[in-house]
């Protein structure tokens, strides 16, 4: 049965909302490609070298985090759908410098996170045609989702649909393959049993610890899908959905993954590095063209990152104008789509990857740091909007609590002190202490701006 949860269709200053273009299908399949992002296939194999075969915990640690996460953001989503998604919950919950503090801060994160996608995706193509450079790849793929996201929702509904739908392919043809190898059954392969997997801890805790780092930054592109709900015809379902399925799919394409790589190769091998983990399981495997095919596999999920993005940034920007936490140019919309905000987001990833040539060892360096450590900003938003929004749901409009939390408020607070765990972490590794401090600058910059806006408001 439909719900009857209002959905927040906000309109810009001449009336016109956004549109509800995507389908149920389109939800589903975004949920469940969202999880296997480019980091799973390019940032794997350093900490599987730091880690080693411990790198199974690692994924499943940081997994078990990003669950309660995905828990908590799909039960305010699902009671108050909205484009700006935890930003919305952060200013309702907290107050509006909250809400234009995550906002913001995620929408230089995405659009930044464009600009590097754009980079990675241009670099692989580069490698099979040596002739053409990078840039105007870049600029081939900013043009080509940026069209697309400012037609139609729907198109970016569609284009993720098979995206998502070839990457989930990729990996569960993966997965069946290094299960039957491991079994002794896969023809031409003997099966390396256990004998990859004697040191669970070959680098001792200090590995553990750069793998945790590595698994959690991973995780990145699950928020995507709470953006999207609302702007389907049936947000509440679509959410419910989405966060109800999100164990098995971190537990079988994150953690599952891990552990057939490890198990076939071993983790010392300089392969996992230099050619990446799925590449070189695929090798031992004996498949052919292992690394082009892998190359085809990462390529699409760099496009498929590339394409939300856009999309995300585009309505976050939109949902912060919306609230008058923005220039209201950038809220514009037109035919159901915030044109103006979708441009923006993509120049600003272009910009990036400009940057990224002209002033690669200090601005663009800068740049890299500051969002370093940006997706657990908003995850602290996230967790203390929800142990407010919680109470509040309970005692006025316990209807809308389509999803809940689990063991509230006690798993809350577990994951809030994992996310502070982390921040310590951080902290002590040289490579991310800086993307900490730097991160932790623009966060209170943000916080600064938000709350002098806020009182400016408040005296008016």
């Amino acid at each position: 049965m439909p719900s009857t949860t209002p959905v927040e269709t906000p309109t810009d200053t001449d009336g016109v909302s956004l549109s509800h273009g995507l389908k149920q299908r389109h939800l589903s399949m975004i949920a469940l490609g969202g999880v296997i992002g480019a980091g799973l296939f390019v940032g794997s194999g350093a900490g599987i070298a730091a880690a080693g075969p411990s790198i199974v915990i690692a994924y499943a640690l940081s997994g078990l985090l990003v669950m309660l996460v995905m828990r908590m953001l799909g039960e305010m989503s699902a009671a108050y759908p909205s484009s700006g998604s935890f930003s919305s919950h952060a200013e309702r919950a907290i107050g509006p410098w909250a809400g234009f503090t995550a906002g913001w801060a995620f929408w230089v994160l995405l659009c930044t996170a464009v600009g590097l996608e754009g980079i990675g995706a241009a670099q692989i193509v580069h490698g099979w045609l040596p002739g053409t450079p990078e840039w105007a790849w870049v600029a081939l793929f900013m043009v080509v989702f940026c069209g697309t996201n400012l037609a139609a929702v729907k198109n970016f509904g569609e284009f993720e649909f098979w995206f998502a739908a070839l990457k989930v392919g990729a990996i569960s043809l993966f997965l069946v393959l290094g299960v039957l190898a491991l079994a002794g059954v896969l023809p031409g392969t003997d099966s390396p049993g256990g004998s990859n997997l004697t040191e669970l801890l070959p680098n001792g805790g200090e590995g553990l610890v750069i793998g945790l780092l590595a698994s959690v930054f991973a995780y990145g592109g699950l928020e995507t899908v709470t953006i999207a709900a609302a702007e389907s015809r049936d947000p509440v379902r679509g959410v419910a959905r989405a966060v109800r399925t999100a164990m098995w799919r971190i537990a079988l394409f994150y953690v599952g993954s891990m552990a057939v790589v490890v198990a076939l190769v071993p983790w010392d091998s300089p392969q996992v590095v230099e050619d990446g983990p799925y590449v070189a399981a695929l090798d031992r495997l004996g498949i052919p063209g292992a690394g082009q095919l892998m190359n085809v596999v990462v390529l699409v999920a760099l496009l498929s990152a590339m394409n939300a993005n856009i999309y995300g940034a585009s309505r976050i920007g939109y949902s912060l104008v919306e609230r008058g936490q923005g220039p209201a140019w950038l809220g514009r919309v037109s035919g159901g789509v915030p044109r103006v905000a979708v441009l923006v987001s993509s120049v600003f990833g272009f910009l990036c990857v400009l940057l990224s040539y002209w002033r690669p060892d200090d601005v663009f360096a800068w740049l890299l740091n500051m969002i370093g450590a940006v997706i657990l900003v908003v995850w602290i938003f996230i967790a203390v909007s929800q142990l407010r929004l919680r109470r509040r749901l309970e005692r006025e409009t316990p209807e809308r609590l389509a999803v809940r939390m689990w063991a509230f408020p006690w798993l809350t607070w577990v994951a809030l002190a994992g996310m502070v765990t982390v921040f310590v972490l951080m902290a002590r590794e040289p490579d991310t202490r800086v993307q900490l401090y730097s991160t932790g600058a623009m966060t209170l910059a943000l916080a600064a701006v938000g709350y002098a806006w806020q009182r400016t408001r408040a005296r008016r």
